[in-house]
């Protein structure tokens, strides 16, 4: 599994950032650009996503973006896990 420190990401021009908290808990705080697709909804979704796009994944710590990570590259989704999720995030935030 590819990973990037929030600080990576932050650099980043226009990355495709796929948000995978729960509805409540991106509505305290988001990165600006990411699209919101809650862990449960995923497998759902999965349609709406683009497979020729690299997605960085982000949660609240890592570990539910770790699960959709591997769920989306086992679908054959280019995508990195953003370690420390928005808990070390200290870009911007809409």
């Amino acid at each position: 599994m590819k990973t990037m420190t929030p600080e990576e990401v932050a650099i980043l021009s226009h990355p495709n950032i796929i948000d995978v908290r729960e509805v409540e808990e991106v509505e305290e705080a988001k990165i600006p650009g990411s699209i919101n697709i809650p862990l449960g909804l995923l497998e759902f979704r999965i349609q709406d996503l683009d497979k020729t796009k690299e997605y960085i994944i982000v949660c609240r710590s890592g570990g539910r973006s770790a699960r959709a990570t591997k769920l989306l590259e086992m679908q054959g989704f280019k995508v990195i896990n953003m370690v420390g999720g928005m808990l070390e995030w200290k870009g911007d935030i809409a």
